[in-house]
């Protein structure tokens, strides 16, 4: 795991040194070296190499890495270049193009979106190959909710984007009045259509943001 060096150490540095923590790594580290994990070990921590702590705009949550090859690279919903765009992210792309017109990109890379401060996390950074969910329950969740604190304490204006139940069972963790919470189903085709389609969580974020006083995000994905 390349370590974490920005302004996320601060606040995070108390985990790395308990029980949870050093289980987790002894956890992950021997899956890597018996099997196939994904992501690649020096993309596990890309949504705080990528976003810094000052800079996050939007928390958005996912739960588990893609488990498919050269799918995951530590960025929730997010795939590298070359990859066919997931089903949960076929819908946010569609929910974009119907909230704020974006054209549906021919990829599903969203750095673009990391780079302006949107944080993409998952609850679990690491996944077996081809098994979902099967880092579940190692510590990660203890570790991303750590995260969410370092978030919830941020005095400033910061968006939060919770898709389906895992995700919105967080928001009790959310008591900061400056922040604004966005609940929705999850994108997945098998609950898109119970209410994430037509959330509008897109352009209600921007307006938060720009009536803060803060650069809206600008959504839209180029094509490659």
């Amino acid at each position: 795991m390349s370590m974490i060096t920005n302004d996320w150490l601060e606040p995070l540095s108390s985990e790395f040194r308990k029980e949870y923590y050093s289980q987790l790594y002894n956890f992950v580290k021997d899956e890597y070296s018996k099997t196939v994990v994904y992501p690649p070990a020096e993309d596990i921590f890309n949504a705080f190499h990528f976003t810094p702590l000052k800079d996050v705009k939007v928390l958005l949550l996912g739960q588990d890495p893609y488990h498919n090859e050269h799918q995951a690279h530590g960025l929730s919903f997010s795939v590298q270049p070359g990859q066919d765009i997931p089903p949960s992210l076929v819908n946010i792309y569609k929910e974009l193009h119907d909230d704020l017109g974006c054209y549906i990109p021919n990829n599903g890379y969203l750095k673009k979106w990391a780079d302006q401060g949107v944080l993409l996390l998952n609850t679990v950074l690491t996944v077996r190959a081809h098994q979902a969910n099967s880092h579940q329950g190692h510590g990660w969740e203890q570790f991303t909710d750590a995260v969410i604190q370092a978030v919830n304490a941020q005095d400033r204006p910061i968006v939060y984007m919770l898709w389906g139940a895992p995700a919105r069972r967080k928001k009790a963790m959310l008591t900061n009045p400056k922040h604004l919470i966005l609940e929705a189903p999850h994108p997945s085709p098998l609950s898109a259509y119970r209410g994430f389609l037509g959330c509008k969580h897109f352009s209600k974020a921007n307006e938060f943001l720009k009536a803060s006083g803060v650069e809206p995000i600008d959504w839209q994905i180029e094509n490659i």
